[in-house]
């Protein structure tokens, strides 16, 4: 059970720290971090739990990246479903706890977006199903390529997380205004929830793409890359 309680609490962390900073600090009066900041607490989020419960579980904290290390044969197939469930669990208690503390603001009126994603009038660039689905596909597999590519046997020992955690950091800076940045169904979930509405409807993009995209990128590494 050790493992499946680290992915659970890294999830949460990821989901806590990362959309945790959109909510509530990339537009805070005078002293907001923007996308800039959203985007390195998300890279952030990844590097700290994958150092503090990666040797545990892995460090996964998404199910898009446990489909991706399935894909490219570092993962067995029998442990899909307990490891979603357990990162799928671990970001609805950090939605709930963004939702606690948001919701206990003088003048509360709604989550608004929750730092959810979406497509169409969804996205913050307004981009549309099309480009949504391509950036979360291409941007879940090079992810998924990044974590392969550095926890492999053959890669200096002791870095993977840092290069993870900046490649995470990257996706964000380029996708943001295009969806918001997904790249991992658990986060996309929990947020929906909350936000409702088109943003629940929605959220099967942004389980069919990264998990599409990692697949993608296990076959890719486990063909091309893996063995000299």
């Amino acid at each position: 059970m050790k493992k499946y309680f680290a992915e659970l609490f890294g999830t949460f962390w990821l989901v806590f720290g990362g959309c945790g900073s959109a909510i509530f600090a990339a537009a805070f009066p005078d002293l907001g971090i923007g996308f800039a900041g959203v985007a390195l607490a998300f890279g952030l989020t990844v590097l700290t739990m994958a150092y503090a419960v990666g040797h545990i579980s892995g460090g996964h904290f998404n199910p898009a990246v446990s489909f991706g290390l399935w894909a490219g044969g570092k993962f067995s197939a029998k442990e899909l479903i307990p490891y979603i469930i357990s990162q799928l669990v671990g970001a609805i208690l950090a939605a709930c706890a963004l939702y606690l503390i948001v919701s206990n603001k003088s003048g509360f009126d709604g989550v608004g977006g929750f730092a959810a994603n979406g497509y169409g009038h969804l996205s913050p660039g307004g981009f549309n199903i099309t480009a949504a689905f391509v950036a979360e596909f291409l941007l879940t597999l090079f992810f998924l390529l990044i974590i392969l590519g550095s926890t492999n046997e053959r890669a200096p020992k002791g870095f993977a997380p840092i290069a993870i955690g900046l490649g995470l950091t990257l996706i964000h800076l380029i996708s943001i205004p295009i969806t918001n940045t997904s790249v991992n169904p658990a986060r996309s979930m929990s947020q929906a929830i909350f936000a409702g509405g088109e943003f629940l409807t929605q959220s099967w993009l942004f389980w069919v793409a990264p998990i599409a995209g990692a697949i993608v990128a296990g076959f890719i590494h486990k063909a091309l890359f893996d063995k000299e």
